[in-house]
C-alpha cells in the first residue's frame, strides 16, 4: 500500500501539480482500501506510458487485490483494495 500511495501522489504532482489531493485509508476485517484522488488542477506533464499504473495493478493482483485508476468528476482517482 505504501508504494501505491507514493506512486499515486507522484503521479498527481506530475500530471496535475496545482490539484488538491485527498488520501483515504479504510480497513475492515477482510480487506484494506487506499484511495488517492485529485481535483484535476492545472495540467502538468502529460507525457508517460502508463507503466506506473500497470505496475501498481500487477502488484495488487499478485497479492489477491485490485487496483482501479482513471478519471472521476474533474480529477483522477487511484483505488487499491487488498485482502487484510
Amino acid at each position: 500500500m505504501v508504494r501505491t500511495a507514493q506512486e499515486a501522489l507522484t503521479n498527481a504532482h506530475k500530471h496535475a501539480p496545482d490539484a488538491q489531493v485527498m488520501m483515504d485509508l479504510r480497513c475492515a476485517q477482510d480487506w484494506c482500501e487506499l484511495e488517492v484522488r485529485d481535483t484535476g488542477g492545472t495540467s502538468g506533464e502529460s507525457t508517460g506510458n502508463g507503466y506506473g499504473l500497470v505496475g501498481m495493478r500487477e502488484r495488487a493482483e499478485l497479492i489477491g487485490g485490485t487496483l482501479d485508476a482513471g478519471p472521476v468528476d474533474e480529477g483522477f482517482r487511484v483505488r487499491l483494495r487488498v485482502p487484510a
